[in-house]
Parts: C-alpha cells; sequence; structure tokens
C-alpha cells in the first residue's frame, strides 16, 4: 500500500514522501534504516480519491478561481520565505481553505508533489485554477532554483489581475444597476400603465393619435402574447451568444469593440497592459521570448492582439525584432511601440515592459473612471425620454378632449 511519511535527517532537515510497505510499522522500520528520524506515517488512499474526484472540474466563477489562486500565491510566499518546505506549506494551506473545490486542489496538488511529482506537474492538471503562463513560471522557479522570487512575482502579478477586474466590475455596477431599473421602468409601464390608459380611452370613445395607438397596440400584443416575446427573446439571446462564440462571430465582435468610440480606447488600453505585463514578467524569468509569446497570446484576450502576438514570433523565428510587430498603430500606443524598441536595443526590455505595463494600469484606471462617469447620464437621460415619450403618447388624447370640450362649451 502507498504511505505518505514525514521524518527528519539527522540534521533536523524535514524530509516527506511517499513509499510502498505493507503495513505502518513495516514502512517506519525503513526508514528508520535508513537513518531517519519518523515523525507520522499515513495512508495516502483517502487522498488519492479526493484528487479522483477532479476538484477543478467543478464549478466556480473566474473571480473565485482568480482570488483563490492570488492568496494561494501569496501565503505559499510567505511559507517558503519562512523555510517551511512545500509540501508542509500545501498543508497549511489545506488546513486554511475552506471546504469546497479550492481545498480539494489544494489537497491533490500536496498528494501528488508528497508522491514526488514537481509542483509545475502537480498542477497541470487543475488549468481551470492554474493557467499555462503560472505553470511555466513555477517550472522555472523550480529549475533554477528561485522557486521564492518566482512565487512573489506570481503573487504581484495576481493581485495586480485582480485589482483590474474588481475595478472593472465595480465601475460597471452602477451602470448596469440603472440600465436594469429603467428597463423594469419601461417594461411596468407598457404592461401596466398603458393598458389602464386604454381602457380610460375606449370608455371616453376618444380619437387616438396615430403615436398613442402604436403604444397601446404593442402594449396589448405583449400581454396577449407575452410567451412568445419570452421564447423569441431566448432564442435571440442564446443564437447570438452561439454566434459570438464561432470564429466568425468573434472575429466580428472583437473588431467592432476596437471601432467604438471611447470604449474602443479602453479595450486597447487594457489589452496592451495585459501582454506587456506578461511578457516581461516572463521574459524576467528567463523564460525564452519565442515561448513567452505562445504562452502570451491566448491571454490577448482579441483576436486582433493575438494575430499580432503571432507576427511577432514570426520575427523572433526570422531573427528580426520583435518591436516590428508592435508598430500598428491601430492597436499599440506609438509610446509602447518605443518602449518595445528602445528595450530590445538596451537589452532591458523585461524592465521596461513592466515599468510600461504599470504606467498603462494607471492611465487605466482614470480612463474607466472617466467611462463611466460618461455612461451613468447617457443611461439616466435614456430613461426619462422613454418614461417622457410614454407619459406624452398617454396624456395627448386627454389633452385634445378636454380641447374639445372646451372649445364646444363655447
Amino acid at each position: 500500500m502507498k504511505l505518505a511519511y514525514k521524518a527528519y535527517d539527522g540534521l533536523g532537515k524535514a524530509i516527506t514522501g511517499v513509499l510502498d510497505a505493507g503495513d505502518v510499522m513495516t514502512a517506519t522500520e525503513r526508514l528508520r534504516g535508513k537513518g531517519l528520524y519518523v515523525a507520522e506515517v499515513n495512508a495516502v488512499v483517502a487522498a488519492r480519491a479526493v484528487r479522483g474526484r477532479s476538484p477543478s472540474r467543478r464549478w466556480a466563477s473566474h473571480g473565485q478561481r482568480l482570488k483563490d489562486v492570488a492568496w494561494f500565491s501569496r501565503q505559499l510566499y510567505v511559507l517558503l520565505s519562512s523555510g517551511t518546505q512545500v509540501a508542509d506549506a500545501l498543508h497549511a494551506l489545506e488546513r486554511q481553505a475552506r471546504p469546497g473545490p479550492w481545498r480539494e486542489v489544494i489537497i491533490s496538488v500536496r498528494t501528488r508533489v508528497e508522491e514526488g511529482s514537481s509542483l509545475a506537474m502537480a498542477m497541470e492538471s487543475h488549468n481551470t485554477y492554474f493557467d499555462p503562463i503560472y505553470r511555466n513560471l513555477i517550472a522555472a522557479g523550480e529549475s533554477s532554483g528561485h522557486l521564492l522570487e518566482m512565487f512573489d512575482r506570481l503573487a504581484a502579478l495576481k493581485r495586480k489581475q485582480l485589482k483590474v477586474r474588481n475595478s472593472i466590475i465595480g465601475a460597471l455596477i452602477y451602470p448596469c444597476m440603472l440600465t436594469v431599473l429603467g428597463l423594469s421602468m419601461f417594461i411596468t409601464l407598457l404592461l401596466v400603465i398603458v393598458p389602464r390608459f386604454a381602457g380610460l380611452f375606449q370608455t371616453l370613445d376618444a380619437p387616438l393619435p396615430a403615436s398613442t395607438a402604436v403604444l397601446v397596440g404593442v402594449s396589448t400584443l405583449f400581454r396577449r402574447y407575452w410567451w412568445l416575446t419570452v421564447l423569441l427573446m431566448t432564442g435571440g439571446g442564446v443564437a447570438f451568444i452561439a454566434f459570438l462564440r464561432s470564429p466568425r462571430g468573434g472575429f466580428l465582435r472583437d473588431t467592432v469593440v476596437l471601432r467604438l468610440p471611447y470604449i474602443g480606447r479602453v479595450v486597447r488600453n487594457f489589452a496592451t497592459a495585459r501582454i506587456v505585463s506578461l511578457l516581461g514578467v516572463l521574459i524576467q524569468a528567463r523564460i525564452p521570448l519565442l515561448e513567452a509569446l505562445k504562452l502570451v497570446r491566448p491571454s490577448a484576450g482579441n483576436i486582433h492582439y493575438e494575430n499580432l502576438i503571432t507576427k511577432a514570433e514570426d520575427c523572433v523565428v526570422k531573427g528580426e525584432p520583435m518591436s516590428d510587430a508592435f508598430a500598428d498603430s491601430r492597436l499599440i500606443n506609438v509610446s509602447v511601440h518605443e518602449a518595445i524598441r528602445s528595450g530590445e536595443g538596451g537589452g532591458e526590455i523585461d524592465r521596461l515592459l513592466i515599468t510600461v505595463a504599470g504606467f498603462l494600469d494607471e492611465e487605466n484606471e482614470v480612463v474607466l473612471r472617466s467611462l463611466t462617469s460618461i455612461i451613468e447620464p447617457v443611461i439616466l437621460i435614456v430613461m426619462g425620454l422613454l418614461v417622457g415619450l410614454i407619459s406624452v403618447c398617454m396624456f395627448m388624447p386627454l389633452f385634445d378632449l378636454t380641447s374639445i370640450t372646451q372649445g364646444g362649451g363655447v
């Protein structure tokens, strides 16, 4: 049977691993025969059963996964910097984590490490949490003996990604709430208020202006065939999402987003910041440039930036400067291109990329706040126009009826 053990050598250094033995006593005797002082020996069958459930496939939101990995990176850095062994550090994190998918991921990684696997290889089966960039940085740290430094970089990188995500979500919460409120008011007016006015107009037998008649007709149609409306909206939404996920739809989506006024600038800035930041970290970790570009390409988030990175890979393969591919001013700011070109010439491209990423992140925060301040009044104006339009359409027949009545009295 497989038994996990923890023991200490003659110098007091902790050693963990897994060995085959008939029982705990036999395993203990074998370890003592190697001159080790045994602390504990446990069966690993239960841990393997946990790993067999593929915990990383259980549902967890992207934001929660990012938060978990950021916490994991920071805590491992702290524990390893204090001299704790990797397996012991993982065991400590396992005890801190709440029961659920994330705790099972840590148990699975810890078990594989205790069985003799490298940390990077132990993370391969949980790619929803540990992406290729993360695993390659860990592998680079393990092979070079700078794992502690690598966790420090990863902790900073994940904190930055989490901060950007939280900034975007925080900026969009209020506009989304206004949009939902406006749509709710519009639907309420259309399905509740308009029918009451329609009944009043029928009682008075008043002539309806064209706009009022159209509004009453739409309200009647929605109330009478609401199930068809829901079905069409659901089917249309599903079809639209499916189209956007197709290659042609994805290309069209990425193209339109980049060409939108003001929003396109925000998307370009965020995409550029993400690319240069990841490239800087990977190159600083001594990962070959061509491999770094291949790792960054799936993280670009836009087909046009993926094609840009592919061009950069071709330039590197041909022996040409990578900066030649980043000369497209429609996607990359001129100052960023010049920084990359200068970094290549001076041999400090990793430092310059990280510095540029920091400047872009600061600029993106300002741009995002400005965009939010523009969107909010636009939504309020649209809401006011819709409510005002419905109100005018409903009260116009009453005004006409009042005018006719007063005219008849005179």
